[in-house]
């Protein structure tokens, strides 16, 4: 499985950003997605996840603000984040959790995308 993000960037706070995650090779393996972050000096963090079936998990400093979605037939994940806030600055992961039996699941990550929130 590869996957590959977009969408980060520079924004003002109070404003908004969409990141993409797009899958290819084994997608049909993949269960659970999800994004996480990672701020300089700080260890990585879950931010978002989300099932095949569309159950969704959301860290308690991003709810309300953030929605994580995903678009099985095109592969894509996606993560809405609205009011972005100064510490939401971060490289930004994107997760998936593939399953090739009852015991064996591997854990794939993308290159990350930098969301940068001014003051």
């Amino acid at each position: 499985v590869q996957l590959v993000e977009s969408g980060g960037g520079l924004v003002q706070a109070g404003g908004s950003l969409r990141l993409s995650c797009a899958a290819s090779g084994s997608t049909w393996s993949i269960n659970a997605m999800g994004w996480y972050r990672q701020a300089p000096g700080k260890q990585r963090e879950l931010v978002a996840t989300i099932t095949s079936g569309g159950s969704t998990n959301y860290a308690d400093s991003v709810k309300g603000r953030f929605t994580i979605s995903r678009d099985n037939a095109k592969n894509t994940m996606y993560l809405q984040m609205n009011s972005l806030k100064p510490e939401d600055t971060a490289v930004y992961y994107c997760n998936a959790v593939a399953d090739y039996g009852p015991i064996l699941s591997m854990d794939y990550w993308g290159q990350g995308t930098q969301v940068t929130v001014s003051s």
